[in-house]
């Protein structure tokens, strides 16, 4: 769906030009530095083994309304890798993220009265872990956190005279707080935003957080979701260290950064920081999905290739796209519908014209039979029609938003509209209930919910219009239809400090839900509104797990921290042009970073229509996006992957491989569900010792070991990629390799079907023979691909492989529906082994699975005294097993000691269970 902000998609650019250097908050009354912060009065020890103190205002000002003259500050290491620093109001409750929505320890009651005896007082200024460091200043108050191997400062927020910014401030609806940084320091996240300068942050563009339909066309500007985390990568010496700061707060805020320093402003809430230690950036994504929630588990047929468009007017049109893509024999796994489906874009509704009942069930019989699968999208607006059953039914249980006591009325796409409250329990029943009723209708298998930020065509206070169609028009139109009169009555709607909304100051009830609005328990949207899409996610979650006990598959576009639990993520409205092509790997490697590694964005661009060579090149990148989907807009011209034979030929080569690697992609979804590590990430993930590769946008890894380097730009048949050191083999063609002794770029071909993805040595990856649907993919035999560094004569490599039930909810060993393989493979003294270890065989056993080929890279070839062994027991006859030795091939020569031969081995005709133990060895050497 597009963004309901037409006009800022067109200006938003040039108004946050004109922004760059005007501050509508009154930069010429407002100084730099407000207040002249806090002073500690008290500290002791709380029950829980944290630490508490209180801290007074020093000198109270009203700029930005007036401070909370008395705070609470609670510190505690919460685990040694997780320290949480908060600070709130001493003497009233102030909103937080609720903590059923995000679990997580309570602080400590607030202590009324001040100054009485106490038990426990501190005198020590430190407070330690075994990874991390708190220590504070009393007057005014400061604190630091460093790291206890090294001594390092990640966090300061005392100010000096010289610096930017001043002591910490804390009113109603404004806080604001600082750290100093070095200068070399490389800052990644504080999303969502469409970011032109690459992964890295850069100094002074605007980072402000604020769930917004704003179209991802636009630059540095508060996009669909809210992640107010930054991870901070150093390097020291040559050895870098990482660690990541949450400031867990939903309130509307901008982030100021300078490059020395960063500033929160931010217009509510509570400072709620964690900080998460690292050292690796690995660990650090680790540490923080442990607290957030692990990455839900995905269902193997997600990770297939998916094909959607808004405008797909009828269920011929959807038949005739599965159609094509089986007879271009392009891969195809799941088929998608945006709002066509429905009647009268009303949510859980069917078009019995253009979708009718009779018709779609036995298509989706047939596709289900083949183990395609159907995904539709619902938008949270509920359409205000006395006839219709889902709106009776949410009055009835009044789950909407109200406004002054009535539900707050907005506009989208079925015109006048109420927002389901999912904060409120009755609002996740009710929606449960209407999942239910509609599966029983359509028996979709996964939900992608939409325009939850919340998207509304409307501003203010509105009434449906007597005497007038509202929406007027025919095809889709986002304009304002309502009556409405702005809201600038409250300081809810009004506050006293802007913050960079939608890139350009807008109100921040501006196109969405009213901010003096109200849920459930009288919260305010001016406080829950970054919270929405990640509320209904949860709820939708649980709706599809009561259905029949499968994994949910949800689809969001409004996420917040801990949506990764749930739900998958696109980028949204993107553009078909190769800047949004190179967009697009920023965007997604920052999700990896927040912990919603399921994310992609729309191939080929959701509007306008591509060129012919940029949806070739755009495919061969979405074919190695996490989540890989072609959507389009209703006015753009159809761009299924088969409208061109150029591009269905790219699709064929960069899918095939795809759906070859399947296996290794979920085994990475598995380990990101259980570790959290990003599914697509940065190169210096593995090289975090490479600083060349700190600012690096332009290739990424899947995993730790194959790197992806795309042609990114019109006209380009060779791509220069920056090779870190060691071995890279080509996965398309294994005979060729690339030998880096030093970090370099090097000019590979890139001819237009051909994609770059070379595999790292030391590594072991489980593939099959791949297919047109997943389904099919997953039954045929595997191959492990072997890497060792070319020429080596001796080393080491390992990977693994899990496998399960892959519409169980649970995605775990020791259920009998789950098996999990190690591989490892040395070569020394002049022999090479490869061998596995196997841990719960049943599942791969009964499903019989087996290892038909192994390919050995890197080696000096195969001399002989071949041997197989399988659960222990050696395997006499290996008579149908064929071995074959190819030379690798260089393109640039290997000199002096580094010129060594190096081969393909490739073993073939084997018949290896995969749920047994094997073992394959054999001498180095080149026979005869």
């Amino acid at each position: 769906m597009p963004s309901s902000h037409p006009l800022l998609c067109s200006l938003g650019l040039l108004f946050l030009v004109l922004l760059q250097g005007s501050n509508s908050n009154g930069a010429s009354t407002i100084p730099a530095k407000i207040g002249k912060g806090y002073r500690l009065i008290s500290i002791e020890e709380s029950p829980d083994g944290g630490i508490v103190g209180h801290l007074q205002i020093k000198q109270k000002n009203s700029i930005y309304g007036p401070d909370i003259p008395l705070l609470q500050l609670y510190v505690k290491h919460e685990t040694e890798d997780r320290l949480r620093v908060h600070i709130t109001d001493a003497e009233k409750q102030r909103w937080e993220v609720p903590y059923n929505l995000l679990p997580r320890d309570q602080p400590p009651s607030l202590k009324q009265t001040i100054g009485r005896s106490r038990k426990n007082p501190i005198t020590a200024s430190e407070y330690s872990s075994s990874e991390l460091i708190f220590s504070y200043i009393p007057d005014p108050f400061g604190f630091a956190v460093k790291r206890k191997s090294n001594g390092q400062t990640l966090f300061n927020s005392s100010a000096d005279e010289s610096d930017p910014y001043g002591s910490f401030v804390f009113k109603d609806q404004y806080l604001e707080i600082s750290t100093r940084l070095p200068k070399d320091a490389s800052l990644y996240g504080l999303g969502e935003n469409t970011q032109p300068h690459g992964i890295k942050l850069y100094p002074n563009d605007p980072y402000t957080l604020y769930t917004t339909d704003v179209s991802a066309i636009n630059l540095n500007t508060d996009l669909y979701g809210s992640h107010p985390v930054y991870m901070d990568l150093r390097n020291v010496n040559g050895e870098a260290s990482a660690h990541a700061v949450l400031m867990l707060n939903s309130n509307g805020m901008d982030v100021v950064y300078r490059g020395s320093s960063l500033t929160y402003k931010v217009i509510g809430g509570v400072f709620d920081f964690y900080f998460f230690p690292g050292p690796s950036p690995l660990d650090v994504v680790d540490q923080y999905t442990a607290f957030i929630g692990r990455p839900a588990p995905m269902p193997y047929w997600s990770f297939g290739f998916h094909q959607c468009r808004w405008g797909y007017h009828n269920l011929s049109v959807v038949e005739d796209v599965v159609e094509n893509y089986k007879k271009a024999k392009i891969p195809l796994d799941v088929i998608w519908n945006d709002d066509d489906h429905m009647d009268g874009h009303k949510d859980f509704t069917l078009n019995q014209q253009n979708y009718p009942r009779a018709k779609l069930l036995p298509f989706l019989e047939k596709i289900h039979s083949q183990g395609m699968k159907y995904i539709v999208i619902i938008d949270p607006g509920i359409g205000v029609n006395s006839t219709y059953g889902v709106y009776q039914r949410g009055l009835a249980n009044d789950v909407f938003i109200k406004y002054e006591g009535k539900p707050y009325l907005a506009q989208v796409w079925p015109g006048a509209v109420n927002f389901p409250d999912f904060l409120n329990p009755k609002t996740v029943e009710w929606w449960g209930d209407e999942v239910k009723r509609f599966h029983e209708l359509v028996p979709v298998d996964g939900l992608w919910i939409d325009m939850n930020e919340a998207s509304n065509f409307c501003s203010g206070l509105c009434t449906i219009p007597e005497g007038k169609k509202c929406p007027s028009v025919t095809g889709p139109g986002w304009e304002c239809c309502l009556d409405c009169k702005n809201i600038t009555k409250t300081r809810w709607d009004d506050p006293p400090y802007k913050i960079n909304a939608s890139g350009s100051q807008v109100p921040i009830g501006y196109k969405t839900i009213a901010t003096s609005a109200v849920h459930y328990n009288g919260v305010l949207e001016y406080d829950a509104h970054s919270l929405y899409g990640f509320s209904q996610s949860i709820a939708t979650h649980k709706a599809l797990q009561g259905l029949q006990g499968k994994r949910p598959f949800i689809l969001t576009r409004s996420t917040f921290v801990g949506s990764g639990h749930y739900a998958a993520h696109w980028t949204g409205d993107n553009k078909g042009t190769w800047d949004d092509l190179k967009y697009s790997i920023s965007t997604m490697l920052n999700f990896g970073i927040f912990g919603v590694p399921m994310v992609g964005s729309d191939i080929c661009g959701f509007y306008p229509a591509p060129t012919e060579e940029l949806c070739n090149r755009w495919i061969e990148v979405g074919a190695f996006y996490p989540f890989s989907r072609d959507h389009a807009n209703y006015y753009s011209p159809r761009q299924e992957l088969y409208q061109w034979k150029s591009v269905a030929e790219s699709a064929r080569n960069a899918l095939g491989m795809r759906y070859k690697l399947l296996p290794y992609l979920y085994t990475l979804s598995y380990e990101a569900h259980i570790t959290g590590a990003p599914i697509a990430r940065p190169l210096f993930f593995s090289f975090p010792n490479i600083t060349e590769l700190y600012g690096l946008s332009t290739q990424f890894l899947l995993g730790s070991s194959l790197m992806v380097s795309p042609v990114l730009d019109e006209g380009n048949t060779e791509v220069s990629a920056l090779f870190p050191p060691g071995t890279w083999y080509n996965l398309f063609d294994m005979t060729q390799a690339i030998v880096s002794e030093e970090p370099h770029y090097l000019a590979v071909p890139a001819p237009l079907h051909a994609i770059n993805v070379h595999l790292y040595q030391s590594a072991i990856i489980p593939m099959q023979q791949g297919g047109l649907i997943s389904k099919q993919a997953r039954m045929t035999p595997f191959s492990l691909v072997v890497t060792f560094p070319a020429g080596a004569t001796e080393g080491e490599a390992k990977g693994n492989l899990f496998l399960d039930e892959d519409e169980l909810p649970d995605m775990k060993l020791g259920n009998g529906y789950s098996s999990y393989i190690e591989f490892y493979a040395n070569a020394a003294e002049g022999a090479v082994k490869v061998w596995s270890e196997v841990q719960e065989s049943k599942f791969a056993l009964e499903k019989g699975w087996v290892i038909e080929k192994v390919t050995v890279l890197g080696l000096n070839g195969i001399g002989g005294a071949f041997a197989v062994e399988v659960d222990g027991n050696a395997v006499v006859d290996t008579s149908n097993v064929e071995i074959s030795t190819t030379e690798q091939m260089f393109p640039e020569k290997l000199e002096g000691k580094n010129k060594k031969r190096s081969a393909m081995v490739e073993v073939k005709g084997l018949e290896l269970p995969v749920g047994k133990k094997f073992a394959l060895s054999w001498k180095m050497g080149i026979k005869g």
